[in-house]
């Protein structure tokens, strides 16, 4: 993957806002949503979602200048590191599962680390003996999950490659966050000797969506209005996570103006509550405005009567 920083096209030294601007100007521009059927914007949304995945979090940012991990998240290991040296054991050696890695034969491994030994007891969930000179529980297995921005908010199952080819259809909680993780018992690696296999553990990362904007449990989203329904207004159809609801746009509003859907927003799984969701009103003008509309503005002298710019020249 490319450099982070050039995908996103900052500098080393930019600050958490201007990545934070620089994510939210391209993932409008190659959203899905906003480009059906188009795979070069597909793949380069998922391309500036890894990069801010990376250059968002502030602990992955260091890692990543440090050198600790690469412009993908997997971690950059030290020279001489196992796996640096070809070949595995008894040909095995390792395989990716999602952004991570996972040794696949693990017994080998142990075998050749630990040889025939003769049994040992106690915890640690392994021991040595038996057939093949060990016996050791399955480990346990991450994989890091993309999931879309509404699939996060309302729930819903969501379809998770594991190695080998099997596939597991997860159930992603509603009101799921970014980081959050899920465990999946018994779906890690698999026991020796009749051992339980050990547990999955899923780190969900949620795509960022066209037009809505998560703040903690609340929604923004921002509405288009035509001049009618801001000057004399009106009853309009707003879209919300949880579908679409008619909002109430107060006769006089302007652009900015921001009104609140009580209850609209995210669900907060530890208190139970949810978010509320605010719409910031943009009043756009019709790409071409009829002759009708040309000749009343050219009449309206309450028009030339104001100036919306003045309280910019205090600052030039």
């Amino acid at each position: 993957m490319t450099d982070p920083y050039s995908v996103l096209g900052v500098a080393r030294t930019a600050s958490d806002d201007d990545i934070r601007k620089a994510f939210r100007k391209l993932a409008k521009k190659h959203h899905p949503d906003l480009n059906p059927g188009d795979k070069a914007a597909e793949a380069k949304f998922k391309e500036i979602s890894q990069a801010n995945d990376i250059l968002s979090d502030p602990e992955k940012r260091r890692r990543f200048d440090a050198g600790e991990i690469d412009a993908t998240g997997q971690e950059v290991p030290p020279r001489g590191f196992y796996r640096d040296q070809g070949g595995g054991f008894g040909g095995a050696k390792y395989e990716r599962a999602g952004p991570h890695e996972s040794f696949v034969d693990m017994g080998g491994i142990f075998s050749e680390m630990f040889g025939q030994r003769g049994r040992a007891g106690g915890g640690g969930g392994f021991a040595f003996g038996g057939e093949d000179g060990f016996d050791v529980s399955g480990l346990p297995m991450t994989y890091s999950l993309r999931i879309p921005f509404l699939v996060a908010a309302r729930g819903g199952k969501q379809r998770v490659n594991l190695p080998g080819g099997k596939t597991l259809d997860i159930d992603i909680p509603e009101g799921a966050t970014d980081g959050q993780t899920l465990r999946l018992k018994g779906q890690g690696m698999p026991g020796t000797q009749g051992r339980p296999p050990g547990d999955a553990y899923v780190e969900l990362h949620v795509e960022p969506h066209a037009f809505f904007e998560a703040r903690d449990n609340d929604i923004h989203v921002e509405v288009p209005v035509t001049p009618t329904e801001a000057v004399l207004g009106g009853r309009i159809r707003v879209p919300t996570v949880g579908g679409a609801v008619m909002l109430n746009v107060p006769a006089g509003s302007n652009t900015g103006s921001s009104l609140r859907l009580k209850g609209r927003g995210l669900l907060d799984r530890k208190s139970g509550q949810r978010g509320d969701q605010y719409v910031k009103l943009k009043v756009v003008m019709p790409e071409q405005p009829d002759a009708a509309l040309k000749e009343f503005l050219e009449k309206w002298e309450g028009g030339r009567a104001y100036d919306p710019r003045q309280s910019m020249e205090q600052f030039t």
